[in-house]
């Protein structure tokens, strides 16, 4: 379905029934499947044959939806996982060992800080965080022999800085690096990162994609663009796997060795499978995702816009606006909108922010973004809240940072909910 547009791939890609078939996607709630021959299932077993043996690896009803987010993204291959964070654990690990290294953008979701910073550490992985101000050689000192990827975040959450990936792509790639981008926030209706370099792309798909809060999930999505046998630094990938009958990935797979490894050898051991229910809802969000990411960008441009000229309003975060210092790059890598998340500072610190959230009715206080309904979170006494305050700097994270994510409701509702709110926070801040 290439020839189609990301709105028209988000309804048609992916499942397409046959004469006879059911018009929507059914839900394969099996976990194993019947065949005739023992045979046939040898060669499933040996990856000479396509189907399904076993829904840990695969099911028909994931097949249809990760089909859905490769033709989206523009990829080979996708592979969904129980959640964005294992998303982000089996695009390191397919690629990354004990000893060795990754350089990742400082400014990304405060759980991959965590993950990289904590887990990836115990399992001997060092992870080594750049800045966008540093310069391409400081970033480049930071690269050994031992890095096997660079990582970053389109638009970090919730810092809301938009990630430079083709400059980050030319990095990596003069190294012979790949470069890791999780889309969560831009989806691919907004950004498709392969078209400006990148080479492996993440989503928690529990955001956007679902977009109703239903069902936490995450994907990996193959460029099947990186020559991972030119680079010279992947022999998991380019050498026998013991572990699976000798298969050479790069010479049975081509263009989709790094997603065939990832769902034959890491989803066979860690077991992250998403399940077909969720699969299925899942699907239901992407047929109307372009519709809404449209909206949500739209209504959060007008929130920032509203809430830059409000006096309760310190200052105001969104790579929309005129004023952000992300402006250029959000013209270059989001020129359709900035999606529907928006960070500002309510005036009187820390209180005046808590007593703005507690004052909202519209708005939900939830450890949620990305959902139709508009919803509002302080990120440094919940998501952030186990990072250091240096950790918390760096990633853009303030006392008096409210994260808004804007919904799809009448813009004038959200509007009039903000004013209230911010007007009840003035109180406080006269208090203190």
């Amino acid at each position: 379905m290439e020839h189609y547009s990301p709105e028209t791939m988000c309804v048609q890609a992916g499942y397409r029934p046959e004469n006879g078939q059911p018009r929507v996607m059914p839900i394969y709630q099996s976990t194993t499947y019947k065949y005739d021959s023992a045979d046939t299932l040898g060669q499933l077993f040996d990856l000479k044959a396509d189907g399904h043996m076993y829904s840990r690896i695969s099911n028909p009803s994931l097949a249809f939806v990760e089909e859905k987010i490769a033709a989206l993204e523009g990829g080979v291959g996708a592979m969904l996982t129980s959640s964005g964070q294992a998303a982000n654990l089996f695009a390191v690990l397919n690629v990354t060992s004990a000893g060795q290294n990754i350089v990742s953008c400082a400014a990304i979701y405060g759980g991959t800080v965590n993950l990289f910073a904590v887990t990836l550490k115990r399992m001997g992985i060092e992870v080594r965080f750049a800045t966008q101000e540093m310069t391409d050689g400081e970033i480049e000192a930071l690269i050994d022999e031992n890095t096997r990827l660079v990582f970053g975040e389109t638009i970090a959450n919730p810092a809301l800085d938009v990630f430079d990936i083709q400059r980050f792509a030319d990095i990596a790639h003069r190294h012979g690096l790949p470069l890791v981008v999780d889309n969560t926030f831009a989806t691919p209706i907004l950004c498709r990162p392969f078209e400006f370099g990148a080479d492996i792309v993440t989503h928690s798909t529990t955001k956007y994609m679902d977009g109703h809060a239903c069902v936490v999930g995450g994907v990996v999505v193959d460029s099947g663009k990186f020559d991972w046998a030119a680079s010279g630094k992947y022999p998991e990938l380019t050498t026998p796997d013991e572990s699976y009958h000798g298969v050479v990935y790069t010479q049975s797979f081509g263009p989709a060795a790094y997603i065939a490894k990832a769902r034959v050898q890491l989803m066979r051991d860690l077991g992250s499978t998403m399940q077909p229910m969720a699969a299925f809802l899942l699907n239901l969000g992407l047929e109307t995702l372009a519709l809404r990411i449209r909206r949500h960008s739209d209504n959060a441009l007008q929130a920032a816009l509203f809430l830059e000229k409000h006096p309760q309003v310190a200052w105001v975060n969104y790579p929309g606006l005129e004023s952000s210092p992300q402006r250029e790059l959000a013209k270059k890598y989001l020129p359709l909108g900035c999606s529907g998340v928006v960070s500002f500072g309510v005036k009187g610190g820390r209180d005046a922010a808590m007593k703005f959230l507690d004052s909202l009715k519209l708005a939900a206080i939830v450890v949620h973004v990305a959902d139709a309904r508009t919803s509002a979170l302080h990120p440094a006494s919940t998501t952030h809240r186990q990072l250091t305050d240096s950790q918390l700097e760096a990633c853009g994270v303030k006392p008096e940072m409210v994260r808004m994510s804007i919904g799809i409701e009448n813009i004038e509702d959200i509007l009039a909910d903000l004013d209230q709110a911010l007007k009840c926070a003035e109180g406080e801040t006269h208090a203190h």
